[in-house]
């Protein structure tokens, strides 16, 4: 996993800038026996901001900024002359990046939108030089602040992918294989289990020029949220998606004991995920008659619709993409709809 070109979470100790410090000084030149007070404020210290980027899609380009040092502010100089600031350094990251200061957890920003910045971690204010505290019962000051530190810490930037919906599902359960099909994504598909180890993201092409972005997210087991298989190192990016597609194979021993197990590794990892939109598709559906279909109907929970579909014999697909675009257009239906 640390060799994988799919980087989604990074430890990096960062410092924004310290400030400059403001200068005592008087102004003495060949007409000006004893001049006030000029002694100029100094810089600001660097900033570290975080850009969002549409063209990145992981963290892999920052894992090796182990240290990101920002520029002090420079000194205040004579003659009111203020000092230069620090020169920011700005951050590239993929839209969904979280960033976590790692010794409480805090979120402290989150980049949503292609181009939106955010100043991370803000650099110090730079001190004031002493013609700022002259005043008319104290004309010559002699003192000047000294520039504010910046702020340091080691934090955690961690990429949550933004797809409209989410392929939940047990290794082998044909993810991979529905998003090769629905849309142009090239995932890695082989007969056994774990293909799948980082999420593959695809555009579904749908009707009048309307796209919606999937994302394969890595098998779920039971007891992920303990750390098996592959853990729940990937299941954060769920929390991105408005839709669940969960993927049950239709040569499965229980399809409802399936579905509640991928259903209970979710509420354990965040109980929040159980309040999504959720379709169930019943995959590798095409080795089906229609009375075997009717019993895994019966078992599937009401409330949930759920479909059967084959990837490889391209049965259902239709239906299953007017179903998902439906539910991921509820909510702006419900808010159009008349009481």
């Amino acid at each position: 996993m640390e060799k994988s070109n799919f980087v989604d979470q990074i430890r990096v100790f960062c410092r924004s800038g310290h400030g400059g410090a403001g200068i005592k000084h008087f102004l003495r030149d060949k007409f000006t026996a004893k001049g006030g007070p000029d002694g100029g404020d100094g810089g600001r210290g660097a900033h570290i901001i975080l850009r969002g980027n549409r063209n990145l899609w992981t963290l892999l380009h920052l894992r090796y900024h182990k240290n990101v040092l920002a520029e002090d502010g420079e000194s205040g100089g004579h003659n009111k002359c203020t000092g230069r600031s620090g020169k920011d350094i700005i951050l590239e990251v993929p839209l969904g990046t979280v960033a976590l200061d790692e010794e409480t957890g805090e979120k402290e920003a989150e980049i949503l939108e292609d181009g939106q910045e955010i100043i991370w971690l803000p650099g110090g204010r730079g001190g004031l030089g002493n013609h700022n505290f002259a005043t008319p019962t104290n004309q010559a000051p002699e003192h000047a602040q000294p520039g504010l530190p910046g702020v340091e810490g080691w934090k955690i930037l961690e990429l949550k992918v933004l797809a409209d919906v989410g392929l939940v599902g047990f290794p082998n359960a044909g993810k991979s294989t529905l998003l090769s099909v629905v849309t142009a994504a090239k995932p890695k598909i082989a007969n056994y289990a774990f293909t799948t180890i980082t999420p593959n993201l695809g555009i579904v092409a749908y009707r009048d020029g309307r796209s919606f972005c999937i994302a394969d997210l890595p098998g779920i087991i039971e007891g992920a949220a303990e750390g098996k298989g592959l853990g729940h190192r990937f299941l954060r990016h769920i929390e991105r998606n408005p839709v669940l597609l969960f993927l049950i194979p239709a040569d499965s021993d229980d399809h409802k004991k399936e579905f509640e197990i991928l259903l209970n590794e979710l509420k354990q990892y965040n109980e929040e995920l159980l309040h999504k939109e959720m379709l169930i598709a019943i995959s590798k559906s095409d080795m089906l008659d229609d009375e075997l279909k009717q019993a895994i109907s019966a078992e599937m929970p009401e409330d949930i619709p759920h479909y059967f579909i084959s990837s490889v014999a391209q049965k259902g697909l239709t239906e299953l993409k007017d179903a998902l675009w439906k539910a991921l257009n509820k909510k702006d239906d419900d808010k159009g709809a008349t009481p």
